[in-house]
């Protein structure tokens, strides 16, 4: 390295080098790093949740189990509150006291976690029961592997659309008004509906459009229901 002096400090033209190399790096190579650091301390983060979980459920408490590891309480603390990365040994360690295998204590952050992205127009048009009254229905995401079932979808009426107050189905049903007006009928009362208003309701009861009063209406629609349930589909 070039010095200015016997002082050891870098000269201002190699400083200037070495800045140059950090801030050409091109975009691409800090993005990567930046997504394997997130990672990281994503998987820090479920480490420390899944050891602090067990050590709860079995009564123990840090010092305890600090003492069990051979770590200190300040460092368990740390680990719990994924502030640091703990060795393979520290993990094994860890895994022995708490009396459950090491794979057991990444179990949670190995569970596959979904997310759908739609972009506006691009939902799937299912055909459903209400589709035979007009009733577009775009779904919006659907859960996988889980025990219960969330439909979301994008529902359009038209002043072609026609009434339908009797769908009946397993579970609840949310719903939001994006546009329009519309009287909607659940167990016998009717609920004036416009932009922004939003109605939370048991799906087994009758329910359904009465009246369309301003169309064209959109409203966000989620039905939520255990796997088990066999929806009558709306």
């Amino acid at each position: 390295m070039t010095t200015d002096d016997d002082s050891g400090m870098p000269s201002k033209s190699a400083a200037s080098s070495t800045e140059g190399a950090l801030y050409d790096r091109p975009e691409s190579a800090h993005s990567a790093v930046s997504l394997a650091d997130r990672r990281h301390h994503t998987l820090e983060m479920s480490l420390g949740r899944e050891i602090r979980r067990l050590r709860k459920k079995y009564g123990m408490t840090v010092i305890a189990l600090a003492s069990q590891a051979g770590l200190s309480s300040g460092m368990l603390s740390k680990i719990e509150n994924g502030l640091t990365s703990p060795s393979l040994s520290t993990i094994q360690a860890l895994a022995s006291a708490l009396n459950v295998s090491v794979t057991t204590l990444f179990r949670r952050h190995e569970r596959r976690r979904d997310a759908t992205m739609v972009k506006a127009g691009e939902g799937l048009i299912i055909h459903r029961r209400g589709s035979l009254a007009g009733h577009e229905y775009r779904l919006l995401g659907h859960s996988v592997g889980k025990n219960v079932t969330m439909e979301p979808y994008l529902i359009t009426l038209t002043d072609k659309s026609e009434v339908f107050p009797s769908f009946q189905h397993p579970g609840t049903e949310f719903l939001y008004v994006l546009e329009g007006r519309i009287d909607y009928h659940h167990s016998g009362v009717t609920y004036s509906l416009g932009p922004g208003d939003s109605l939370f309701f048991d799906g087994e009861a009758p329910h359904g459009p009465e009246k369309l009063i301003e169309t064209p209406i959109r409203f966000i629609c989620c039905i939520a229901h255990g796997q088990d349930d066999e929806e009558e589909t709306e």
